[in-house]
């Protein structure tokens, strides 16, 4: 799966702003503001996530995002750790939210012996744990004071599930058919060991100290009830870091995030969110989310000159705009030939090949972080993209669009798939309930 889709993302800040303070059934809720006026969305932050037609870095996966920010200009760095966002609601955070500047991405198994009974305890702990720390305050009598004298830094807490959680826990019967394996790629190089698991929960927050906070608190609540299969750690551009919003790059230094779905557009609910009325009541408000580790071999890629990347791509690298002319958010002109008859946006153009016009009009919402984990023995760095992207269904988000790049895309010889997940993320928690309480107690 070779995705870096340089899609656009421009999520206007008044669209960002009603997604996030939106329930599933358009009530609003608590923006949960922060001291001095100062929320969330004030807050100088990139929106991470990409369409279809953006950066597809790997089953889809790019690494960049289009600015989320109310404010045309940069917030103090200040007020950074004043962000914060509300768990509850009738959607989970950490979807539409602005994408933070560091993440953690966690996935466990249920341990031998456990099941419904004991799944449904640890997803009312973790619930409970999740709302105190996305507060900014402690995460019970045994908080390890990891991030005292910090702020919430726009803390969210995501909870999914993966295929074989309805096994283990006697719920075959409501696994939907969302969560049927994703089909095999010619760029997968996938380890079994970092991919898939019964449980997912991805972290996000604007410091370090505050995200690690929570990953740690998060793996010691699971006590005896799961174990830890695989986790990765991911990082964005900080609020403020640049002189105003701006698209985020990846770690190819390409623009990434231009074409990704808007919460403004029409569609955008249709396309992203689980609609309720459906076969799983439960799963009502929330999404699927696709996880993929993607190695970019960025040995190979930093040979090419500045053309031939732009070339790969279809777009500009100083600042996104389409080979075509124009600005970031210039439509694609695909017709569009050189002097000599040839299209100005190659036939096998990263950008060409992943936009939704080319792919049946197919949209995800790109929310990734980029990773790098060390240096190995030859000297080749361990970095790249952990994709993850939203939708309704994948088999009509994900899929149809990775295939398409599996099948000529440009950039793929520059990218390795090497992990992979797909879970259910249930619709979020009201006041006194927590996240699947709908599955589990049916």
């Amino acid at each position: 799966m070779n995705t870096v889709n340089t899609a656009n993302t421009s999520s206007t800040a008044a669209a960002t702003e009603t997604a996030e303070s939106t329930d599933a059934t358009g009530a609003a809720e608590p923006s949960g503001g922060a001291p001095g006026g100062v929320s969330r969305r004030r807050l100088l932050s990139t929106a991470g996530a990409a369409g279809a037609a953006g950066l597809a870095l790997g089953a889809a996966g790019g690494a960049g995002a289009h600015a989320a920010a109310a404010d045309p200009a940069p917030a103090a760095l200040a007020s950074v750790g004043a962000g914060t966002v509300a768990f509850h609601g009738g959607r989970q955070p950490g979807i539409t939210t602005a994408t933070q500047s560091h993440g953690h991405l966690i996935a466990f198994d249920l341990a031998p012996g456990a099941g419904r009974k004991e799944a449904a305890a640890l997803m009312r702990r973790w619930s409970a744990l999740a709302a105190e720390l996305m507060a900014g305050r402690p995460g019970g009598p045994g908080d390890t004071g990891v991030a005292l004298d910090a702020g919430p830094s726009s803390l969210t807490v995501t909870f999914g599930f993966g295929r074989t959680f309805f096994g283990r826990t006697g719920l075959s019967a409501r696994r939907p058919a969302g969560l049927d394996p994703l089909p095999a790629f010619s760029a997968d190089r996938l380890d079994a060991r970092r991919s898939e698991g019964d449980l997912w929960v991805q972290i996000g927050a604007d410091d370090g100290l505050v995200a690690f906070h929570a990953l740690r608190a998060i793996q010691r609540s699971a006590g005896d009830a799961a174990r830890v299969r695989w986790q990765m750690n991911g990082f964005n551009r900080s609020p403020g870091a640049t002189a105003r919003p701006m698209t985020t790059r990846n770690l190819m230094g390409q623009v990434d995030g231009t074409n990704n779905p808007k919460p403004s557009d029409e569609d955008f609910d249709r396309r992203i969110f689980v609609p309720s009325g459906g076969e799983h009541s439960w799963l009502a408000g929330g999404s699927y989310a696709v996880v993929r580790r993607i190695r970019m071999l960025l040995d190979d890629w930093e040979g090419l000159t500045r053309a031939k990347q732009e070339a790969v791509i279809g777009r500009r690298k100083s600042d996104g705009a389409p080979l075509t002319g124009g600005g970031e958010t210039t439509a694609l002109a695909l017709d569009r030939l050189d002097a000599d008859g040839r299209p100005v946006i190659a036939a096998n153009a990263h950008a060409r090949i992943s936009a939704p016009e080319q792919n049946g009009g197919a949209a995800m919402l790109r929310r990734p972080f980029s990773y790098h984990d060390g240096i190995d023995s030859d000297g080749t760095p361990d970095a790249g993209l952990l994709f993850i992207c939203w939708q309704a269904d994948p088999l009509r988000g994900f899929v149809p669009v990775q295939r398409k790049l599996d099948r000529g895309d440009a950039l793929s010889p520059f990218l390795r798939h090497e992990a992979s997940g797909l879970f259910a993320v249930p619709g979020g928690a009201r006041e006194g309930e927590y996240v699947g309480q709908r599955l589990l107690e049916s």
